[in-house]
């Protein structure tokens, strides 16, 4: 069992994390949010790796199910979770230090009519944070247990709050390993362009050429101009290109399956 930093008291919150053999991951997970949180809850979709192991040894209670697409399994997490407050976190996400001190302050002194709080995300890449690209990245993670749902379109998830407020923002960021090498980012931009697609497809979208030929551009566009990636050095113009390539990906999967659809 790992120890919580000596002079932290947990808060009445949970986390909930989804997972499937991320052990690379999953322990700076953990670490971020240990002496912080009085409870983690993980749905596992089938390690097979020593994720759970890890997870065990943080005192997380592990949730077995098998995956039913981002939305519906982030879901689940949320709902196994008991706790007033409860912190989303993907298992390749962590927190950073003045994120862990404004998320105590905030629930040690909560304001009455707030019910979520917006997080930063930043891409940790080749040892520092992509400043730029995809800059800001606000998330709404930090809820009142059953102020907020997941909804979106899966692969692209995002709480929502189920009241109608409006949730504020705290300082300080989220770590994000969401890759190691582009060739691993590319990797997953084919898996995101497929499940974007299939989705799209199943809600009636055809696609056609000239989204084709613009979403791509104005993908690139985005982030090297106004997000500034180029900011960042190689990894920011890298990061935009990855960026036009999946819409460059998505599009013509939307082409493709709609044209399958049409011919049975």
């Amino acid at each position: 069992m790992h120890q919580p930093p000596p002079d932290s008291t947990p808060l009445d919150l949970s986390v909930a994390i989804v997972c499937k053999s991320n052990e690379p991951t999953i322990t700076r997970t953990l670490q971020s949010v240990q002496g912080l949180a009085s409870e983690i809850v993980a749905v596992d979709s089938g390690s097979t790796d020593g994720t759970i192991d890890i997870l065990r040894s943080f005192g997380a209670r592990v949730e077995h199910s098998p995956w039913l697409g981002h939305v519906r399994t982030k879901q689940l997490a949320l709902d196994h979770c008991t706790r007033t407050w409860v912190l989303a976190l993907d298992s390749d996400e962590s927190l950073e230090p003045p994120l862990q001190s404004a998320i105590r302050s905030a629930l040690t002194t909560p304001t009455p009519h707030t019910h979520g709080y917006q997080l930063n995300r930043k891409v940790f890449y080749n040892g520092r944070f992509l400043n730029y690209a995809w800059q800001p990245e606000l998330r709404l993670r930090l809820v009142r247990k059953g102020a907020a749902k997941w909804a979106g379109i899966d692969p692209h998830d995002g709480m929502v709050m189920a009241n109608g407020t409006q949730p504020a923002r705290l300082t300080g960021d989220i770590r994000h390993d969401s890759f190691n090498t582009f060739e691993e980012q590319l990797r997953k931009q084919v898996t995101y362009a497929r499940l974007g697609a299939a989705e799209l497809v199943a809600r009636g979208h055809r696609g056609s050429p000239l989204r084709l030929v613009t979403s791509p551009i104005g993908a690139l566009a985005k982030q090297l101009i106004l997000k500034q990636a180029w900011r960042d050095g190689w990894p920011g113009w890298l990061a935009a290109g990855s960026a036009a390539a999946q819409a460059m990906m998505k599009h013509m999967l939307i082409i493709e399956q709609a044209r399958k659809q049409n011919m049975h």
